[in-house]
């Protein structure tokens, strides 16, 4: 019983050295290659955690490995567009001028109710006056709206965010 808490802290500690190694992102904001990383580690780590008869370093070389090439991976994505692009993909534009590009939305396999979805939770209720709607690489939608209402959603969030912070500004 002593060995098995031993090797989880062990395991453990390995494993919050090695994500913050590998950078700093939540769940919603990684790349794909990121995100597998991320579940191979943790994957990896509980198989010596649970079976004793396993050498911990039989864990430990796996976990080390994935983390050197997560880390390789990101500084040739930085210095190469072209295996950047490959590697995370491209943003997607789905939008243009309020026009929904359905044609690019069935490539990236995005459905229209993702799509409403998404512009509400940004405070959108219809794709009027949206001059871009970008999916980016992580998952997320950027939305650039025309002058006026730009400005009306930037001082909505200001507010949103006053209040959410505690009347901090």
């Amino acid at each position: 019983m002593a060995i098995t808490f031993l090797r989880t802290v062990i395991l453990y500690l390995f494993v919050i050295i090695g994500m913050r190694v590998m950078g700093k992102r939540q769940i919603g904001e990684m790349q794909p290659s990121e995100f597998v990383a991320a579940i191979m580690v943790s994957e990896l780590a509980c198989i010596p955690v649970q079976e004793t008869s396993i050498p911990l370093l039989s864990g430990i070389i796996p976990i080390f490995t994935l983390i050197i090439m997560e880390v390789l991976l990101s500084y040739i994505s930085l210095k190469s567009k072209k295996f950047r692009d490959i590697i995370t993909g491209k943003p997607s534009v789905i939008i243009h001028n309020g026009n929904v590009l359905r044609e690019e939305m069935s490539k990236i396999r995005f459905n229209y109710d993702d799509l409403k979805e998404q512009l509400r939770l940004q405070g959108y209720d219809s794709t009027d006056g949206i001059k871009y709607a970008i999916l980016e690489t992580n998952g997320q939608l950027s939305v650039i709206d025309d002058d006026n209402r730009q400005k009306e959603h930037t001082k909505d969030n200001k507010k949103k965010n006053k209040y959410n912070n505690g009347g901090k500004k």
